[in-house]
């Protein structure tokens, strides 16, 4: 028994040691970096975005049908030569406009390489987005969108649309380039007396993870369940409000008495590592200033990016960049759109800026947005299955997430829709508490085959909850 009793005072000492230094000295966190290994300057995130407007096709792109004739149902782009890009999609003037219809494109790779087979561009994307009653889902920037696909380093384009019934009007292309990796970029040394520090979005967007990582962090470490639980200590409103989840669900289950419930060691899950908006490399000059945040997490909804599975892990900071872009500066949006990012190499990603462990508000769900998280596994699975390290990021993600607002990964919830096609607004909605994007949205999204494999996830989540 002493033996034991040991052991665990010195897992728990342990635990202690292990915690961000910003906990024990916030200060220390704060110091800029060293002059003579600075990232490059303003122009250190770069990339850009080429914006091309569709016309009916003249005769020089081949059309669906094959031949060559103008067909007024169709438009699109005929082969050319363009900048550098690596991720496309297509948007157009009315956000509430639905494109139905088939949009295929053709890329060559860079440098004189060859031109790709036609692909298909995903465009039933209208399930994403900001809900309608919101600031972002009413702002003026926003388009209709297809969503994005990846194609890799490329500079020549081909495209053709054809639409089912009228077009939506003001068709373009979006060509993306996510500029380069920073990680790989090559350090300046600066003469300036006064180095430039960050920009105030940068310095806001590392500051709300301060309780998790110093301040400027590429990732945030990993911890032990036991160094967890201490850590949840230093969240009072995340943790007063997991307790009082926690006390009703024993009360619900159990009819246990209040002060029992109270006294119980919280679910939740080890905190997995994860990848900074600065580790892949955000540019922050691109999103709207500040954070908006909904009141608690109740549920995660699973989504696939439909991006295509040709990239690899390490592009995945690539992938990210040019989806935040396309998102921003293409869509309208305020920001990234999902919560987190997940590449097929179970790498999670910090999405949305506004602090990892706050509700912070996605645009992921349309209609049910309030009170829950989105998390996109990078690629397409509709057809091919997930690998197990994407399942295993999920389930170690949503332990820990979940389990700061008292969340049963393998339970059920309520939320109330903000409007959609599969549930009219102000309908009170019984969910699973992991959810796929298609349980709240009439939507093919994350993909039967990543859809099929949720169970699995939710019962992973609650044994690392300590629930199972």
């Amino acid at each position: 028994m002493r033996a034991s009793l040991a052991t665990s005072i010195a897992v728990t000492c342990a635990a202690v040691l292990a915690l961000p230094v910003s906990l024990a000295a916030p200060a220390a966190a704060t110091a800029p970096p060293e002059v003579a290994a600075l990232p490059p300057g303003p122009e250190r995130l770069p990339g850009s975005t080429q914006s091309l407007p569709l016309a009916p096709l003249d005769g020089s792109v081949r059309g669906f049908g094959g031949g060559t004739a103008p067909d007024q149902g169709e438009q699109g782009l005929p082969r050319r030569d363009v900048r550098p890009f690596s991720l496309l999609g297509v948007v157009w003037d009315d956000p509430a406009a639905v494109l139905h219809g088939t949009v295929q494109v053709r890329t060559r790779a860079a440098g004189g390489g060859a031109w790709s087979d036609w692909q298909d561009v995903e465009t039933h994307n209208d399930e994403h987005g900001a809900d309608p009653q919101t600031a972002e889902g009413a702002g003026r920037a926003l388009k209709g969108s297809t969503a994005p696909l990846w194609v890799g380093d490329s500079d020549g384009v081909e495209i053709r649309v054809r639409g089912e019934e009228q077009l939506p009007e003001g068709l373009r292309l979006e060509l993306v380039d996510p500029g380069e990796d920073p990680a790989a970029a090559v350090p300046q040394v600066r003469t300036a007396a006064v180095p430039a520090g960050p920009t105030a979005a940068e310095a806001a967007a590392s500051a709300v993870n301060s309780q998790l990582a110093p301040y400027g962090a590429t990732w945030i470490p990993a911890l032990s369940k036991a160094a967890t639980e201490v850590t949840f200590r230093h969240f009072p409103d995340i943790a007063s409000q997991s307790n009082q989840a926690q006390q009703v669900n024993t009360a619900q289950a159990a009819q246990a008495a209040p002060v029992a419930a109270a006294a119980a060691k919280p679910y939740i899950g080890p905190r997995p590592k994860i990848i900074t908006r600065k580790g892949w490399g955000a540019d922050e000059k691109l999103r709207e200033k500040g954070f908006v945040y909904t009141k608690s997490i109740k549920a995660a909804f699973v989504h696939h990016s439909a991006t295509g599975n040709n990239y690899t892990c390490r592009q995945a900071p690539s992938v990210l960049r040019g989806i935040y872009r396309y998102h921003v500066q293409s869509s309208g949006w305020r920001d990234f759109g999902y919560n987190f990012a997940i590449d097929k190499c179970g790498n999670i990603y910090e999405g949305r800026a506004g602090g990892v462990a706050k509700p912070v508000l996605g645009a992921h769900t349309l209609g049910f947005n309030t009170n829950s998280m989105g998390v996109a596994v990078l690629g397409s699975y509709d057809k091919s299955s997930p690998p197990a390290a994407v399942l295993t990021a999920v389930a170690k993600l949503t332990a820990w997430k979940l389990g700061l607002h008292g969340v049963n990964p393998n339970g059920t919830t309520y939320l109330t829709s903000g409007g959609g096609n599969l549930y009219k607004k102000g309908t009170k909605v019984k969910l699973r508490t992991i959810s796929g994007h298609r349980d709240g949205f009439a939507t093919a999204c994350p993909g039967a085959r990543l859809y099929g494999k949720l169970g699995t996830a939710r019962t992973t989540s609650a044994k690392y909850q300590g629930r199972l």
